[in-house]
C-alpha cells in the first residue's frame, strides 16, 4: 500500500512539473482601474483569484469568515504589490454583506467584477441520507447567498455602467460525486442561475459567467487530494492525470471578467483537466 501511495503522488508530482509557471510578469494591465470582490478569498482558489486579478491591475476586497485569515492574506497580498483591503464576511449574514460591498465603495469608489466564491459541504453522504439541516445549510450558502450577492451588487454594477460576475461552481454540477451528493447538486443550480441572470442584465452591459474548477489541490479537496483511494479514483478519470492548480482556475476569471471575453456571457467554462463535463 505503501509503494502504491508513493507511486500516485510521484506520478502527481511528474505531472504537476509540467504545468506552466504563473509568472507576475506575464500579467498584463487589462483589469487596470477595476474594482473587485472576491468572497472566501484568504486560501485556496478565492485567494489565487483575488491574487490574480490584483497583479492584473484591480483592486480587490477579500473577505473571510475568519479575521486571522483576512489579516494574513492583506498582508500577503500587499507584500506583492496588490491594492487590497479586506473584510470578515460570512455570506450568509446580510450585515456582513452590506459592509463587504461598503468597502469597495469606500475605500475604492465602487465596484466591476463580483467573484461568489463561497462555499461549504458540511458532511460526506449519500444524497437520500443528507440531514434536513445539512441539506438547507449548504443551499443557504452554496446557492442562496450567491444569489443574493448577484442581486446586492448589481446597482453597484449599473453605476460604473456594467461590470462582470462570476460564480465558481465544480465539476460535480456535472458529475456528481456520490459521497458528496448534495453539495454536487448546489453546484449544478449555479449553471442555471448563471443563465437566468445573465439573460436578464444583458442589456446593463453586465456579463454573468460560471467557472467549474475540476478536482484542485486545496484543502477543501484535502480528503480526495490526500487519500490513496480517493487519489487513485480521481485521477482515473482526468485525462491529465494531475490535479488543478488554483492558479489555473484564476486564470479563468480573470479572463472572464476582463475585455477579451466581451462576447461571452451566461456560460461556464470547465477547468477540470479534461474530466467528462456534459448535463
Amino acid at each position: 500500500m505503501m509503494f502504491r501511495l508513493k507511486f500516485i503522488r510521484s506520478l502527481m508530482n511528474t505531472k504537476m512539473s509540467k504545468t506552466p509557471n504563473f509568472v507576475r510578469a506575464n500579467h498584463n494591465d487589462r483589469l487596470k482601474g477595476k474594482v473587485a470582490i472576491v468572497t472566501a478569498s484568504t486560501e485556496g482558489i478565492g485567494y489565487a483569484i483575488a491574487k490574480r486579478l490584483g497583479h492584473e491591475g484591480a483592486s480587490v476586497v477579500i473577505s473571510s469568515r475568519k479575521e486571522d485569515n483576512v489579516e494574513n492574506a492583506v498582508k500577503s497580498l500587499r507584500s506583492d504589490g496588490i491594492t487590497v483591503e479586506g473584510i470578515v464576511c460570512h455570506v450568509a449574514n446580510s450585515d456582513h454583506r452590506k459592509k463587504l460591498f461598503e468597502v469597495a465603495k469606500s475605500k475604492f469608489g465602487g465596484l466591476d467584477i463580483l467573484v461568489s466564491n463561497a462555499a461549504v459541504n458540511p458532511t460526506v453522504s449519500p444524497i437520500l441520507e443528507t440531514d434536513e439541516q445539512v441539506w438547507d445549510k449548504i443551499f443557504e450558502i452554496n446557492v442562496k447567498s450567491s444569489w443574493l450577492l448577484a442581486k446586492e451588487a448589481y446597482p453597484e454594477l449599473i453605476k460604473r455602467g456594467g461590470g462582470n460576475i462570476v460564480f465558481i461552481s465544480s465539476i460535480a454540477a456535472y458529475q456528481p460525486m456520490e459521497p458528496l451528493g448534495a453539495y454536487s447538486v448546489s453546484k449544478t443550480t449555479l449553471l442555471g442561475l448563471t443563465k437566468a441572470i445573465a439573460n436578464e442584465v444583458v442589456h446593463d452591459n453586465i456579463r454573468v459567467n460560471c467557472v467549474a474548477p475540476g478536482i484542485v489541490a486545496t484543502k477543501f479537496a484535502s480528503a480526495i487530494t490526500n487519500s490513496e483511494a480517493g487519489a487513485e479514483k480521481s485521477l482515473s478519470i482526468i485525462p491529465l492525470k494531475r490535479f488543478g492548480k488554483p492558479e489555473e482556475i484564476a486564470s479563468a476569471v480573470a479572463f472572464l471578467t476582463s475585455n477579451d471575453a466581451s462576447y461571452i456571457t451566461g456560460e461556464t467554462i470547465v477547468v477540470a483537466g479534461g474530466a467528462h463535463a456534459h448535463l
